[in-house]
């Protein structure tokens, strides 16, 4: 037995498949920003990092030498930055203001100016 087409079948066909696929289906259009991040001796690339209040934003880490850490106290973001290893951290910033982050792993002399800033508008 053959169904015949009508267009009331097709919209409810598309309401179901979206409904089904939920948000995760569309997902490419909502992504959250990545920031990318390289750490080595004795810098961090970008050392100044503008976030947004309360926009979620991946921090993507590398490292080009050797294991370094990332710490943003303030901001409650903490880290290890293994090389050869991509190491991805959600913030969700709930203040502004200029934040001080460091390394907080020693990689050496100079490791005490491996630092920068976080800027929340």
């Amino acid at each position: 037995m053959k169904i015949p087409f009508t267009w009331s079948r097709l919209l409810t066909f598309l309401l179901v498949a979206m409904i089904g696929f939920g948000p995760a289906a569309f997902a490419d259009d909502q992504a959250e920003p990545v920031i990318k991040i390289t750490a080595k001796k004795f810098e961090y690339s970008p050392n100044v990092i503008k976030l947004k209040k309360d926009v979620p934003v991946i921090l993507e880490f590398t490292s080009l030498d050797r294991l370094h850490g990332f710490n943003c106290p303030d901001l409650k973001v903490r880290t290890d930055i293994v090389p050869g290893k991509i190491n991805r951290v959600r913030v969700v910033p709930d203040k502004t203001g200029t934040f001080a982050f460091q390394c907080d792993i020693f990689c050496g002399d100079g490791h005490e100016d491996m630092t920068g800033t976080i800027v929340v508008e």
